[in-house]
């Protein structure tokens, strides 16, 4: 949990794999498409700063399972994304622990579905916050570092909601379309200092809080599960098929590299061709 750090005898910069010696930071990185995240990165090399929701025994596994797969340091930390100076603190302290966040992956998300005559103002100023704000906090304190030491890449987790809308969304929308357009002002302030920032707007990811959706529009409409899933699918995406938190990862890892040195302020749809119509 927080405070203590998990590394292996292994975790040596200069290994050979592409982000060894690097240090990455994932919001809303416990479960789902975060964790995927993380996964990845560590198995490239990369040290690891979790962040999210669990129980103290199931976080404690996490680090240890990646620690023990990857040969890597891991720490946890429980900040709130809705406390800016949490979200400071969490990032002064991968830099004392570490030395650095060479790579930060905003993550961190909710959703509430509702219209907007009725859209509850808590929920949206949470989902502000957590969705959109968070990220600005935690760009702004990192950014910096990056750029004293020359490099940095910043992965914006938006959605195909980030460049389109759907009704009873609003503040998902909203939040989303922001974190692209922040993506965009990040990107060109920090365009010759080898800091790239770039948003990934994924469709529909098959995880286990959409398993869930699944199952319950499975239960409510009488039909079976399989059915369900083509029928949600069928409403946004041209391609009858999830993308996976995996799929995900994979581009989040090669926005790290070096390969992508040029790619900045691009909103890349992973989204089985739902904004292409």
């Amino acid at each position: 949990m927080d405070g203590e750090t998990l590394a292996a005898p292994a975790a040596l910069a200069g290994d050979g794999r592409p982000l060894s010696g690097k240090v990455a930071l994932v919001t809303g990185s416990t479960s789902g498409i975060g964790l995927g995240i993380a996964t990845a990165l560590a198995a490239a090399g990369a040290d690891i700063v979790l962040n999210g929701l669990g129980q103290a025994r199931d976080i404690d596994q996490l680090t240890g399972s990646l620690v023990a797969a990857h040969g890597v340091r891991v720490r946890f930390d429980s900040a709130d994304m809705t406390r800016p100076e949490q979200i400071r603190k969490m990032i002064g302290m991968a830099t004392s622990t570490f030395g650095a966040v060479d790579i930060l992956v905003n993550n961190a998300g909710i959703q509430h579905t509702a219209p907007v005559e009725t859209f509850p103002d808590d929920r949206w100023d949470a989902i502000l916050a957590i969705n959109l704000s968070a990220a600005f906090h935690a760009i702004k304190t990192a950014l910096p570092g990056m750029r004293q030491r020359g490099w940095g890449r910043i992965v914006n987790i938006a959605s195909a909601h980030g460049l389109v809308a759907s009704a009873q969304k609003a503040g998902y929308v909203a939040a989303k379309h922001g974190l692209v357009g922040l993506t965009k002002v990040v990107a060109i302030e920090a365009a010759n200092t080898g800091v790239t920032c770039n948003a990934i707007c994924p469709g529909w990811v098959l995880t286990p809080l959409v398993q869930k959706q699944i199952d319950a529009k499975a239960l409510a409409e009488g039909i079976a599960v399989e059915q369900a899933a083509a029928a949600m699918l069928r409403e946004k995406q041209p391609m009858l098929r999830f993308t996976t938190s995996e799929q995900l990862a994979s581009l989040a890892l090669f926005l790290c590299s070096d390969g992508a040195a040029t790619i900045t302020g691009t909103a890349l749809p992973m989204d089985g061709g739902w904004v292409a119509q």
